[in-house]
């Protein structure tokens, strides 16, 4: 590895149901690169065989879902020798799947909703309300409030079209709040305010459809709490980088960790780059800090 990265890949694309959004994320961390002063190549990936232009330093991950955050591509890269950006292969298997994300939050402490892992409806143990979604999927893809028994079953096979295992939590209700970590470094909470209904893939990505608030309006114990959670959150799962991680807030009063994020979106006006800006952290200076992070850490695993 030379000293500093200087030509960056961006990987975008990617075969599972979040490539769209991936691709608008690539294409601006391709130009907020540019503008840091790195020399940037866009490389759409469809599968494994994808091609990284000879000479890159650095693979920009900005790749969501399957394949992109469950450690494929990072494995990939690894066995080609060539660094990349986040969580490596071994954290990014576990934080694609949430019942193991889930299961590191509650050995550190870090309350998360209760819930079960099915297959079946006839698994299903957890008093309604609950809410279900794909255990491996992101962009609250084949997700859904259930209340009653005549909603469950095609909530469910829903949800099983897109994954395998279905997470059947109770339903929480309250403010909606993610928090980003670079590093070491806790950003501002931001909170989501749909218009209708929760934070689902239509309110995500249809503008006008959701309100962002950062710093969100919360007193100073809450932030502080939500704020320790995260880190905690952040650092159980192993090596993560940089990442985004969902709570909600029932009641005012009780935070409830929901998930992380290891390649959370990158548009500019996506969830992380909104608190980055809310401490003066610009878009392009965003993508360097994530660089910069990803390049120590690739280089501590190597001397490891």
């Amino acid at each position: 590895m030379s000293d500093k990265p200087h030509k960056i890949a961006v990987l975008k694309g990617g075969p599972s149901a979040e490539r769209e959004v991936s691709l608008r994320s690539g294409a601006a961390c391709a130009d907020a690169l540019r503008k840091a002063g790195y020399e940037v190549a866009e490389v759409v990936v469809d599968d494994a065989n994808f091609v990284v232009p000879d000479g890159t330093d650095l693979a920009f991950l900005a790749m969501h879902g399957p394949f992109g955050e469950d450690g494929q591509v990072q494995g990939i890269l690894e066995a080609r020798g060539i660094p990349y950006t986040g969580a490596d292969a071994a954290t990014s298997r576990i934080t694609i799947d949430k019942e193991k994300t889930k299961e590191k939050f509650r050995q550190k402490g870090v309350p998360t909703p209760e819930g079960q892992l099915v297959r079946s409806l006839e698994e299903i143990t957890v008093p309604l309300p609950v809410f279900i979604k794909p255990n491996t999927q992101g962009s609250s893809v084949g997700s859904r409030s259930v209340a009653t028994r005549e909603e469950l079953a095609p909530a469910l096979a829903d949800a099983l079209r897109f994954d395998a295992e279905v997470l059947v939590e109770q339903l929480i209700t309250g403010r909606e709040l993610t928090v980003g970590v670079l590093g070491d470094e806790v950003l501002p909470i931001v909170e989501i305010h749909p218009l209708e209904g929760f934070y689902d893939y239509t309110n995500k990505y249809t503008k006008g459809r959701t309100e962002y608030f950062c710093p969100a309006s919360l007193p100073e114990s809450i932030t502080a709490l939500i704020q320790k959670y995260a880190l905690i959150a952040h650092q159980s799962v192993g090596q993560a980088v940089y990442s985004r991680i969902d709570f909600l807030l029932e009641e005012d009063v009780f935070p409830y960790c929901l998930e992380i994020n290891t390649i959370p979106g990158m548009t500019a006006t996506s969830l992380l780059p909104k608190a980055a800006a809310a401490v003066g952290i610009t878009f392009p200076q965003l993508c360097r800090r994530i660089v910069e992070l990803s390049w120590a850490a690739r280089q501590k695993e190597r001397t490891a």
